[in-house]
């Protein structure tokens, strides 16, 4: 299709955003199990004779549906009409019976294709997804619709942190704060801050920002304006982990020893509980109660009040936030050490229910709770758990130390690895479904949503493809 229209050589190296639409010529894919899949066209990506189409275009609706064309005013006419119109009648004409206006047919909606797109800088982070547009950091924010993978738009700045909310796309160059709204990039508002923005935060009209040096600010999500501030912020751990966040209708960081949460529309601090000065992480709120992990302990604090409910004692340090399921039932939470244990806590005790075993752990990434089952990677091996015992029920090994948290949906697990490769897996066995290999290691972690799967590399390309088939189309 690409060479038929647009005269387009696989053999030539794309230029930034020629991937829109396209797979070919530069990743690799194993098919794993095929007879478990329908038959199907496949997207070769590796220069197969299978054209790639580029799906619809940007201006149909997303999500693959096109509008219907609007209806036209000719009218159609029967022969016996068309009699009547030519030949003299000697007496008056009988009344002829209404006629119809018919609409042309609908043409089928267009069929959605696995896409890439090249950048000309490098990408990093994980993607956002946002009402039909997939946002990605490479320098510039860039706005690519998820339909046809064609970009509606990019900024002229880099964006080192970035968040998207309630229709707009918030981004930090290092001592500048910017806004742009999603549809079609047109910057609101621009602030000078007096630091660097290491971590964005944004949710219900507020933007929570974390500066180098201790400093937390709170500003208006609508024009930029300064909320409330402090300078006693924790200075040992600045990263996005570990920095000011908004959670459950409050904002929240370390300092001085001391979780403090704030009320984000400006009305100073509400409460603050001692934790100590270890490696602190991001709360998770649930139910009015705050979890939080700092050093070797877990804490269940009254949201409202901050007052303590139970705590955990680990034996060494927990590095990585509490993870829930996903339910409003949900009766544990799980914590993970850097020896790579996993520890099951029960949620209205605190007591230990069961701990797993998997590897040593250098990264802060969470386990993931779905569908009863608890996943936590260690090294370049993703384990397993049954949630309600503990019971391991399988492990999965790439050939790269796994990047990132996996993304889990519909029964299947997308794991990115430094083995230059996205790896789908079976929820229930953990056997291989497909695996995309690309020409860098991921970044940041893959994001599925709506049957699709979206990840970054270090090939410059940030990928699309369907959840269950790949790059197949089915």
């Amino acid at each position: 299709w690409l060479t038929e229209r647009h005269g387009y050589d696989p053999t030539s190296r794309p230029a930034e955003g020629a991937g829109g639409g396209s797979l070919g010529g530069e990743a690799a894919t194993e098919k794993i199990a095929a007879r478990r899949r329908p038959a199907g066209e496949e997207v070769r990506l590796s220069g197969g004779p299978v054209r790639i189409g580029p799906g619809p275009r940007a201006d149909q609706s997303v999500g693959g549906g096109g509008q219907a064309p609007a209806a036209t005013d000719w009218v159609r006419r029967t022969s016996a009409q068309q009699q009547h119109s030519v030949v003299p009648q000697p007496v008056s004409p009988p009344p002829q019976p209404p006629v119809r206006q018919t609409a042309p047919p609908v043409p089928p909606a267009p069929r959605w294709r696995p896409w890439r797109f090249r950048m000309s800088n490098d990408v990093w982070g994980t993607p956002v997804v946002a009402g039909g547009t997939l946002f990605v950091s490479s320098f510039e924010v860039h706005a690519l619709d998820i339909a046809s993978g064609e970009r509606r738009w990019k900024t002229r700045d880099v964006a080192w942190a970035l968040a998207v909310a309630d229709g707009r796309v918030h981004a930090a160059d290092g001592p500048h704060l910017y806004t742009v709204d999603v549809t079609d990039g047109t910057e609101r508002w621009r602030n000078s801050l007096d630091g660097w923005v290491y971590s964005l935060d944004a949710a219900d009209g507020v933007l929570c920002c974390g500066i180098r040096g201790g400093g937390v600010q709170l500003r208006s999500a609508a024009n930029g304006a300064e909320l409330w501030r402090a300078d006693d912020a924790q200075q040992d751990y600045e990263n996005p982990q570990s920095g000011p966040a908004l959670v459950g209708g409050a904002g929240y960081y370390y300092g001085g020893g001391r979780l403090r949460c704030v009320d984000p529309r400006g009305g100073g601090l509400r409460w603050s509980f001692p934790v100590g000065e270890d490696v602190p992480s991001r709360p998770v709120e649930r139910g009015g109660v705050l979890y939080v992990t700092a050093g070797s302990r877990v804490y269940a604090l009254d949201a409202a009040t901050g007052t303590e409910r139970w705590r955990f004692d680990a034996p060494v340090v927990l590095f990585t936030p509490p993870a829930l399921d996903g339910t409003a039932t949900a009766s544990a939470l799980y914590v993970a050490d850097y020896l790579g244990t996993l520890y099951a806590v029960d949620l209205a005790t605190g007591r230990e229910r069961w701990r797993g075993r998997t590897g040593s752990r250098q990264g802060a990434e969470p386990a993931v709770v779905a569908d009863g089952t608890v996943l936590l990677g260690s090294g370049d091996t993703l384990y397993a758990f049954e949630a309600a015992t503990g019971r391991e029920r399988w492990r999965y090994t790439a050939r790269g130390e796994i990047v990132g948290s996996p993304a889990v949906t519909e029964g299947l697990v997308h794991i990115g690895s430094r083995d230059h490769s996205l790896h789908t897996v079976d929820l229930a066995t953990g056997r291989l479904r497909w695996e995309l290999g690309t020409k860098g290691e991921l970044t940041g972690s893959p994001v599925a949503v709506a049957g699709r799967v979206f990840a970054g590399s270090k090939d410059r390309c940030v990928y699309a493809l369907d959840s269950f088939y790949g790059t197949a189309v089915p």
